[in-house]
């Protein structure tokens, strides 16, 4: 077996010589019977082999791009072998506790997989009809989540930041505490890293150890320190595996993609590289059809118990949530949350952003039977609340507090509470959905009952002002 690709020595054509070498492009010439995407061995005289794929292909020649760089080889004594098929990964619930680069190849010490199902990381095509509508609660134990932009299972909902914020102490601790309620297990995790710096990695895997949840995490690491181009297949491997075990093995899987930022700068070094249009900002124009193919990969299907529930971190170039990247994502995923930098620097954690962050599916996954009936409602009158509480600071910055009306200033005092008290955390606290929901409305009780306009009758009669006491030394707030 190759210690490259896993496929025999003696499979696949040989051809010797390359008319072309540029870059990470290699030109083939006269080849025959090779595809899009297939699998390719480049090799030197007496060198290790390396692997590529194939990017394009006519009548005359295939142009490949080596996945470790073309430094040292030379166009006249380079041997390319063509595989056959694009690039597969052995699959199995052992894979599990491990640690894999981002071809799904061993980088803990380990033996490869024991498995004798290999998958296209490309994925396998799922007929809509058999999608299941995603519906159950996750409870991440995060109030600024679960109280105001819940997850619901089989989701897809990524995380907006940029440089210097904590999504990664944020997404750990989403990790740590995740469950279904009323269940005891929590979810095998695939973790696929992309153009990060190893502390991150290491943060990671200290956090996983640490809350126990290393046995149950599969990690894909492309480093910054790795070829560029290897990015691109990371969060495919890691999906490949994370549908096995959800739709194979009945688990209820979630996958972790960081930094989807760095993925895309590597699909805008590959496309200027083969001379392609650019679009936006320098991306391709299928950037979009890119990261779909990537995201609709999360979901529940008919007739497994399982699912996958994805969350993408990515860091917005100067904190622009119009750049393509969080742009196009935002078109496809369910929602997105969306940390604010102003809540970080005056020491909020975590600070996600009360207004741009959005769970689109919470409607579905919240309320009678989910979580509690007066879910919903709250929801709706805290965003109310604190959209107002922002109108009002945009007037005191005019005028000064000292110029506001009585009940503007009442709203001040709530927002401070709100932001404070609810979205306001410790990074080790798991607050249970009913404690949430509790401190939600002993928040809203600060405001005169006849300001709650979203809320019904009965029940404001039954949580408003109703004795709700949170104790500081069993909130931890």
């Amino acid at each position: 077996m190759s210690a490259i690709s896993g496929y025999p020595p003696d499979r696949g054509l040989e051809y010797v010589g390359a008319s072309r070498i540029e870059g990470l492009l290699v030109v083939v010439e006269r080849v025959r019977d090779v595809g899009f995407d297939e699998l390719v061995e480049i090799a030197g005289p007496g060198g290790r082999p390396r692997l590529g794929r194939v990017l394009e292909v006519s009548d005359k020649c295939a142009l490949v791009q080596v996945l470790e760089g073309t430094d040292g080889l030379s166009g006249r004594t380079v041997s390319a072998r063509f595989l056959g098929e694009s690039l597969r990964l052995p699959v199995s619930r052992s894979m599990l506790g491990r640690v894999f680069d981002g071809l799904g190849r061993p980088a803990d010490g380990g033996p490869p997989p024991l498995s004798g199902d290999r998958r296209d990381v490309n994925g396998s095509p799922i007929n809509p009809v058999a999608r299941r509508y995603p519906r159950e609660f996750i409870q991440t134990g995060i109030s600024a989540i679960d109280g105001m932009n819940a997850l619901v299972r089989g989701q897809k909902l990524p995380i907006f930041s940029g440089n210097g914020l904590p999504h990664d102490r944020v997404c750990a601790q989403l990790i740590r505490q995740a469950r279904l309620p009323g269940e005891k297990e929590g979810f095998s995790i695939v973790f696929a890293a992309m153009g990060v710096k190893r502390d991150v990695a290491d943060y990671f895997m200290r956090d996983f150890a640490a809350s126990g949840a290393l046995s149950r995490v599969a990690m894909f690491l492309s480093l910054a320190d790795a070829p560029g181009v290897e990015r691109l297949l990371t969060p495919r491997s890691a999906l490949t595996l994370a549908e096995h075990l959800a739709f194979d093995c009945g688990q209820h899987v979630l996958v972790v993609l960081t930094d989807m930022t760095n993925y895309c700068e590597s699909l805008r070094e590959v496309g200027s590289a083969r001379g392609e249009i650019p679009g936006r900002k320098g991306y391709p124009g299928y950037l979009y059809s890119d990261l779909a193919s990537l995201y609709e990969r999360a979901g529940r299907v008919d007739g497994s118990p399982g699912s996958i529930t994805q969350t993408a971190i990515l860091t917005m170039p100067s904190d622009d949530i119009s750049h393509p990247v969080p742009d196009l994502t935002g078109y496809i995923t369910e929602g997105q949350i969306v940390l604010d930098r102003e809540l970080s620097q005056r020491g909020i954690y975590p600070p996600i952003s009360g207004l741009p962050s959005l769970s689109r599916l919470m409607k579905d996954g919240v309320g009678k039977g989910y979580t509690r009936e007066d879910h919903p409602a709250l929801t709706s009158q805290l965003f109310a609340c604190y959209a107002y509480v922002k109108r009002v600071r945009a007037l005191a910055d005019i005028i000064g507090e000292e110029e506001l009306g009585a009940g503007d200033k009442l709203y001040l005092k709530f927002g401070e509470a709100f932001e404070n008290r609810f979205i306001s955390q410790g990074e080790r606290e798991d607050r249970p959905i009913e404690l949430t929901l509790d401190l939600g409305w002993e928040i809203l009780s600060m405001l005169p009952r006849e300001e709650l306009r979203r809320v019904g009758e009965k029940m404001l009669d039954e949580h408003y002002r109703s004795g709700i006491i949170i104790k500081n030394q069993e909130s931890g707030i």
